[in-house]
């Protein structure tokens, strides 16, 4: 009889079922149950109990949740709550703080961690947004502060460009309007894996031409990535700071200012696919390992009594970078 059980909520498209098989089999030989396909849009909660399945989750030692193409606002609200009840990977707490654009990269300035100049201010102060375009010669990125795959984004070239969007800025239920300042650069960026603050891969991505955005669901494409010891290191910075167990932190090289710049934290990076991994982008079986190592030390720490303070609870240990992983990386 397995010591533990978890409950996992994995993609399936692209290579996530197999990557769930591993993961669950990898478990088992730890006497760890995992039941998976606990989408919490499909829970109820009633009498003190959260039920997904016909399985109670209250029982569950840890649940850990990988899917963001699924995601809805009651899915969310549920993880929120199930937080509370037992571990979470990712914590709640870090991957709302991280699903948010404005919020990490205030925490990454206030931590002193290199990453894009931005403005936040009510989408009705208009004028805030034009004075700060004027310090930035007229040029900024307009986002969503909770888009992801490069949706949403407009590039503005001129202060005039932001009179043009004014219809669209007032009819967002949002708010606040974030813009970035532009960061020259090659049209390239790195992607540095992060589990347990331990280095698991760099790979990069090239935006298509004439193309800016790097993201492949805008047609960027991956290619091969030397894992630069600065840009590592930037990347654990970077997923310490904000809490997360798992991250893929975008970095991109800042050419006026000449220096490596975060430019997102991802809390659902994702596993190679198939075809990728034909080309060389080898790193699932690490992750996969880190993962389980990962799961197997929080359900064996959480029956444990403890006197360490929450405060700390997100540090685990120091970060580890893997030499022996420098040639786990992406062909073109």
């Amino acid at each position: 009889m397995a010591k533990h059980r978890i409950g996992l909520w994995m993609y399936e498209n692209c290579g996530g079922q197999d990557i769930e098989r591993k993961i669950v089999a990898q478990l088992k030989e730890r006497e760890i149950d995992a039941i998976g396909g606990l989408n919490l849009a499909h829970a109820s909660a009633y009498d003190s109990s959260i039920f997904c399945n016909g399985h109670m989750l209250d029982e569950l030692d840890l649940f850990f949740s990988y899917n963001a193409g699924q995601q809805s606002p009651f899915q969310v609200y549920l993880y929120q709550t199930l937080n509370t009840m037992m571990p979470m990977i990712n914590n709640y707490d870090s991957f709302a703080l991280t699903e948010d654009k404005f919020r990490t990269a205030h925490r990454l300035k206030k931590n002193n961690i290199p990453t894009t100049d931005y403005i936040v201010c009510s989408k009705n102060n208009i004028e805030q947004l034009k004075e700060h375009m004027r310090f930035w010669q007229g040029k900024a990125i307009c986002k969503p502060v909770d888009g992801w795959g490069g949706n949403g984004i407009i590039k503005l070239e001129h202060e005039r460009d932001l009179d043009l969007l004014t219809p669209y800025i007032t009819q967002q239920h949002a708010p606040q309007f974030y813009l970035e300042r532009v960061i020259e650069n090659d049209f390239t960026d790195y992607r540095v894996d992060i589990v347990d603050n331990k280095f698991v891969a760099c790979y990069g991505r090239k935006a298509a031409p004439g193309s800016w955005k790097t993201n492949v669901t805008s047609g960027g494409s991956v290619i091969m990535r030397e894992p630069v010891p600065e840009v590592v290191e930037l990347a654990l910075k970077a997923a310490k700071v904000t809490g997360l167990e798992v991250a893929g932190v975008d970095i991109i090289y800042d050419i006026e200012h000449q220096q490596y710049v975060v430019i997102e934290v991802n809390g659902i990076p994702a596993f190679a696919t198939p075809e990728q991994e034909k080309y060389g982008l080898n790193f699932n079986n690490t992750k996969i390992q880190y993962l389980v190592d990962l799961i197997d030390r929080t359900v064996n720490k959480s029956n444990q009594p403890t006197t360490i303070s929450p405060d700390i609870t997100l540090s685990f240990h120091e970060p580890v970078m893997n030499p022996s992983l420098h040639t786990e990386v992406p062909t073109a």
